[in-house]
């Protein structure tokens, strides 16, 4: 069974959605597969996740992600995804790319800037080389350079060794094709993605709709659908209790 880590943000009620929307699509190609919710607060309370508060996170799982092959005791295989993720593929597909050979696979994006200067939660919005390389990562837990990512590091090293990968070497990296993390708005071509990532916003900030970069975008009707089936069954379950 594959192990899905998804990163989760209780900082407001939008980055929650979010995560339930990303939850959905995979449940809907496939539902035998283990989905873990990326919770700081529970890491903290376990005395895991021990990084002090750091202003330059843009969410509660900024650096969380790092911990999973940790958390998964250095076995198998483990996926980390992005809350902003809508999933429209049987996440089984994505077993192709696990290789024992590296340490880490992800998608390798290669564009030089961002569409904006800010993010739509109104955090500054940087580019860096490799950034959104770690937003879908297949860690290979049994790997040796995977024990560098250890409680210890996680707390204390910089955000650059972590987001790069500094932590192993580049021949250690393994490569997904980009249909399963297409970043919505920087990807334009005919290819139909596996996995959509809304990097620079969604249908849960106000500025959705502002931005014409997504205006009338089918993802949009999409992610609704999920949500809309995601308040029906929370109404469902207040009115059976």
């Amino acid at each position: 069974m594959i192990t899905l880590y998804i990163g989760y943000d209780s900082s407001n009620y939008g980055q929650e959605l979010a995560f339930e929307v990303c939850k959905r699509s995979v449940l809907r190609f496939n539902k035998d597969i283990n989905i873990i919710k990326l919770n700081k607060k529970d890491l903290q309370d376990k005395r895991i996740y021990l990084r002090t508060n750091d202003s330059d996170a843009s969410t509660e799982f900024t650096y969380t992600r790092f911990l999973i092959p940790f958390l998964n005791s250095y076995e198998g295989y483990a996926i980390f995804c992005d809350s902003d993720f809508i999933w429209r593929c049987n996440l089984d597909n994505i077993k192709q790319y696990f290789n024992k050979l590296k340490a880490v696979s992800c998608v390798q994006h290669e564009y030089k800037k961002c569409n904006n200067n800010l993010k739509m939660d109104g955090l500054k919005q940087e580019w860096y080389p490799r950034k959104n390389w770690s937003s879908l990562m297949i860690f290979n837990c049994e790997h040796p350079d995977c024990k560098n990512l250890s409680i210890n590091s996680i707390a204390n090293q910089t955000p650059k060794w972590l987001h790069r990968m500094e932590w192993t070497t580049d021949n250690n990296i393994g490569s997904i094709p980009k249909t399963y993390n297409y970043l919505l708005g920087y990807y334009n071509d005919d290819e139909e993605p596996n996995a959509v990532h809304l990097t620079d916003g969604g249908p849960w900030h106000n500025d959705w709709y502002n931005n014409k970069i997504f205006k009338d975008d089918k993802y949009e009707i999409e992610w609704k659908r999920y949500l809309n089936d995601y308040e029906k069954d929370n109404l469902q379950d207040f009115l059976n209790k």
